[in-house]
């Protein structure tokens, strides 16, 4: 007998919030069975078919208007290889799912580096990404950046990715407490994005889903704000995702909507997903992809132009939205110098 497919309802938002002029996030829903990226009602609703399902955040950065471009600029050829080359290839699997969203995001990355480098107005933008790639009763996160990806099961919330950042860096290597990081001044300072450098090394991680599990994908614009736990009250009290959303916005605002607010939220039901139990391992779980998923798969057809910015894009001076340093080396030597200051 096959499969009852997992069934999966969706909404996203996304907001101004109550400082910035102008919104530089972007998300995005798409069926990639049937190609439709949209919240029109099938989408909103739909079973994951053979080619899975595809949810994103990005959150622009760069001054002016180039923050948009980057953040659409990666939606749009994220979902554009996966909707041709993902949607063509032979063998439908687990590990070659992982690998074209994987792919996905290395292109994007070339493509936009490639566009700022050209367009002298933009150059320097740059775009985190998460992307949350559903495949059978498997999900699978590939991170770029500090938006994030939560999943809340039984009443507790997991956060499922790690952000590159100099603060997390620090808690990796036990020099700052989460509590810590939470407040630093450095919390901003992010070791990759989209578009800055030629390379990214793509943070990929795989989750198994439960019957009734809720994901949520958003910005720093919410996460910063918000606590953990919250979002599991939060989902408690609204049933209804747009609702969701809405609340989770509205809640960011009310403490002083220091960012734009972007959030995607799904739910999984359906009797091929177990029902959760105390045994399951949630959180943050890297996923490798195996040499023979990348000695197999055909390559990737030669990139397309990338796509021409909105009309909106003319350097006005608008100084970037965030103190974010994007480059990687700078933010290793604040590191090194943290390190070597607590050790002496």
């Amino acid at each position: 007998m096959t499969r009852a497919p997992v069934r999966v309802s969706v909404f996203g938002k996304t907001d101004l919030g109550l400082t910035r002029e102008h919104n530089e996030d972007t998300f995005l829903v798409a069926d990639l069975t049937t190609g439709n990226a949209s919240l029109h009602p099938e989408v909103r609703d739909h079973a994951v078919g053979a080619r899975g399902s595809l949810f994103m955040v990005a959150d622009g950065m760069g001054g002016a208007a180039a923050g948009e471009v980057a953040s659409a600029m990666a939606a749009d050829i994220i979902h554009r290889h996966l909707s041709t080359v993902w949607a063509e290839d032979a063998e439908v699997s687990a590990g070659r799912f992982a690998f074209r969203m994987k792919e996905a995001v290395e292109l994007a990355n070339q493509q936009i580096y490639a566009y700022a480098r050209e367009h002298p107005d933009v150059r320097g933008m740059g775009t985190t990404v998460t992307a949350a790639g559903i495949f059978g009763d498997e999900l699978y996160l590939a991170q770029i950046g500090d938006s994030r990806g939560y999943l809340i099961r039984n009443g507790t919330t997991f956060q499922l990715t790690r952000d590159q950042s100099l603060t997390q860096r620090l808690v990796d290597a036990g020099e700052l407490t989460e509590e810590e990081a939470e407040h630093s001044e450095r919390r901003n300072i992010i070791l990759q994005a989209l578009g800055p450098d030629p390379r990214i090394k793509v943070d990929l991680s795989r989750q198994r889903l439960r019957r009734d599990d809720t994901l949520i994908l958003c910005s720093d614009g919410l996460s910063g704000v918000v606590k953990r736990e919250e979002f599991s009250e939060m989902v408690a009290r609204s049933r209804d995702l747009p609702s969701l959303c809405s609340a989770l916005i509205n809640l960011a605002n009310e403490r002083g909507g220091p960012d734009n607010v972007t959030v995607v939220a799904a739910r999984f039901d359906g009797e091929s997903l177990p029902e959760p139990s105390s045994a399951d391992d949630a959180g943050y779980q890297v996923y490798h992809v195996s040499e023979d998923e990348i000695a197999e798969s055909a390559p990737a057809p030669a990139p397309e132009p990338p796509p021409a910015p909105p009309a909106a894009v003319a350097g006005t001076g608008e100084p970037a939205k965030r103190s974010r340093d994007l480059v990687v080396v700078a933010a290793l030597l604040v590191l090194i110098a943290l390190i070597l200051t607590a050790l002496l």
